[in-house]
């Protein structure tokens, strides 16, 4: 049987309650004091009793969110994501999310709490609406995983809306533009190959920083994606971004005569260091010495280009929107395109150029028009009133 006890003291009221037993054989008793009226006591005191009576228990714990976080959530995504991607979590954990609600205790922690931090992050503009999201992603992951292990009675961040983000607008070249890029980059920079493969293949950075020779078929005019450059550029992963990245991509033509003329370049320097001092990882694009390209320097090359060529400025990564924009405007179906950026499914690639399907389907009806209507081929319908 229970024991309860309802009482005041000199400051607030309290309750006693008495239920099961210790592993000593003795019994165990519940007390907690700080209530203002009998009747929050009594509703506490009945809650905790219902939350025995239900092994829905949970003991309680000076944890703070930010231990829990770095010392057990962290740790336990080891095993079960990318070194990369546990790079970009502990990134938004440690820079954005511990300095802001780590000081709570695990049992402390409110959904105006988190909500409040959501609104901070967009205010101050510190990161893009994705990161944002992705911050939501990992609290309320952490939480989650918190509630499954008995650490809190409920995970608050489910009681939290998923922060909006606000689809940026596509920043992309036409035909004239890239045909002009290419045509001073050609002849100003070593890194024309990358930006050539970006452009034609719609590869990813990180994909292009790390394609070796051995993955350039010459004979079918293809490239096989298999590894990745890491984001900070110490290091080739052996896999992709995702599982549909590990992928085999067709090449223009001139796209191949410039990767044997690359190739010949890249010969004639290992001659030149000598194999004692070059590092041959066996890189498509590399320094003098071999080793992996850094990006910031790719990047200073990349703008200083396109303000020489007075082009409209993009990132690096546009390029491979201009890829897909181009291939999608030309009539290409969608799942080749899909294939060849390694998306995952058909609807990502559909919903990132969304914005170029009313002119397509207008083009379409056009096209249509043409062939059913022609003027080779004129169709007359005549209607008898009669």
């Amino acid at each position: 049987m229970a024991g309860r006890t309802v009482k005041k003291d000199a400051k607030s009221w309290y309750f006693v309650l008495t239920y099961g037993k210790k592993e000593d054989g003795k019994p165990r008793q519940f007390k907690k004091r700080g209530f203002k009226t009998k009747q929050e006591a009594l509703k506490a005191l009945h809650e905790l009793e219902h939350s025995l009576m239900t092994g829905t228990y949970i003991a309680p714990t000076k944890m703070l969110y930010r231990d829990y976080l770095l010392d057990q959530w962290l740790e336990d995504k080891q095993t079960k994501v990318k070194k990369q991607t546990l790079q970009t979590y502990r990134w938004l954990v440690e820079k954005h999310i511990v300095p802001a609600i780590g000081n709570i205790e695990l049992l402390q922690l409110t959904p105006m709490a988190i909500q409040k931090l959501y609104n901070q992050l967009t205010k101050e503009k510190v990161l893009s609406d994705e990161n944002i999201q992705k911050v939501h992603t990992l609290i309320n992951d952490s939480l989650k995983k918190a509630e499954r292990w008995g650490l809190i009675p409920k995970n608050p961040a489910s009681l939290v809306d998923r922060p909006k983000a606000v689809k940026k607008e596509i920043k992309v070249w036409d035909v004239k533009e890239v045909k002009t890029f290419l045509k001073y980059a050609e002849n100003h920079s070593r890194y024309y190959i990358a930006f050539l493969l970006a452009l034609t293949t719609g590869m990813r950075q990180g994909e292009i920083l790390g394609l070796r020779w051995r993955d350039v078929d010459f004979t079918t005019g293809c490239v096989r994606i298999t590894q990745t450059l890491s984001s900070d550029g110490k290091e080739i992963l052996p896999y992709t971004k995702t599982k549909s990245g590990s992928r085999t991509v067709d090449l223009p033509e001139e796209t191949i005569l410039q990767l044997k003329k690359h190739r010949k370049l890249i010969e004639a320097e290992k001659l030149e260091v000598g194999s004692g001092a070059y590092n041959n990882m066996d890189l498509v694009v590399c320094t003098e010495l071999g080793t992996p390209t850094n990006k910031s320097n790719i990047r200073r090359s990349f703008n200083a280009i396109i303000k020489k060529a007075k082009l409209p400025k993009i990132r690096f990564h546009d390029m491979r929107h201009t890829h897909a924009t181009l291939l999608l405007l030309q009539g290409v179906n969608p799942k080749i395109v899909s294939e060849r950026l390694g998306h995952a499914d058909v609807r990502i690639t559909l919903d990132t150029y969304s914005h170029l399907l009313p002119s397509m389907q207008k083009d379409t009806a056009i096209k249509f028009g043409k062939m059913l209507f022609g003027e080779d081929d004129k169709y007359h319908i005549e209607i008898n009133l009669d």
